[in-house]
This record gives structure tokens, sequence and C-alpha cells, in this order.
């Protein structure tokens, strides 16, 4: 017996219906009866529609402050420590690290914490006062282009 040969058990597989496609396998209508919207391919209107007045969601009030903002990965200085002084530490090193679990998130350094050991650090954004914490320590924070690009636009 060879793959190309297999095929299934005889009735264990069935086409399906194609409705709305002439009259084969379910004669003339197809099974949608007859005429109107319904009927027609690429029928029906949605779930939420009312027909035609403004949709519950659209009446209701809005209320309240949707920020729409970036999503960071947070890193607070106290959790450098399990790190080796002096180390270049990236993405990879905080994943490895257990320090991020969602790797789809840009990475933030916060302040929280003393930091001993001179770091080399590539984060995506930083707070100042944890840039500056590292730097007193004798380390160096490197953000990405993207961030470098939008302070430099700020400063302008």
């Amino acid at each position: 017996m060879k793959l190309n040969e297999l095929k299934p058990n005889p009735g264990s597989r069935r086409e399906r219906k194609r409705v709305g496609r002439g009259p084969g396998g379910t004669d003339k209508t197809a099974g949608r009866g007859h005429k109107g919207q319904k009927s027609r391919s690429g029928a029906g209107k949605g779930q939420f529609f009312e027909g035609g007045r403004s949709t519950l969601l659209s009446r209701l009030p809005k209320r309240g402050f949707n920020h729409v903002g970036i999503e960071y990965a947070l890193i607070n200085l106290r959790d450098l420590e399990r790190f080796e002084p002096g180390s270049t530490l990236d993405f990879a090193d905080f994943i490895v690290g257990g320090l991020i679990k969602n790797g789809n998130k840009p990475i933030k350094l916060l302040a929280s914490g003393e930091v001993t050991g001179a770091y080399t650090l590539h984060v995506d954004a930083a707070s100042k006062s944890a840039i500056a914490k590292i730097e007193a320590a004798g380390g160096k924070v490197i953000l990405t282009e993207e961030e470098q690009g939008s302070e430099e636009a700020k400063e302008a």
C-alpha cells in the first residue's frame, strides 16, 4: 500500500451542499425558498442590524477615556540583579532571564530599585531617572532607533 493509494472508507466522507449554485443536489432553489433577500448570494444584514435605525452600540453614551497607546513590557532596575554586572543585555536576554513573558511588546526600563553593576541595556524606552541611575553606576542605556528618532523630533 502506498500513500497515494489511500482512500477514505465508503460513506465516511460527504461533499458539502453547494447552496445557491443551481439545481445541483437540492433542485431548483437549493433550499433557500423563493426570491427575497435571503435567497440571494451574500444575503444577510449582520448580527446587529436593527431594521435601519441606529444600532444599540451607537445609541449608548460613550464615557471615559480610552487610552490608545503603546503597551510596554516593564523592567525595573531591581530586576537586573539576576544578571552579571558588566554584561550587555537585550531582548533575548530578558526573555531567557524570565523578565519578559510576552515577546510581542516593546521593552521599557523603569527606575524602581537600585542598580549596582554597570550594565549596557538595549531597550525600546526608558524613564529619565532609570537612565540617570544606570549611567551613575557606569552603565549605558541604548534606545532603539525608532525611539531615538521620536526623541529628536520632540526636541526640535
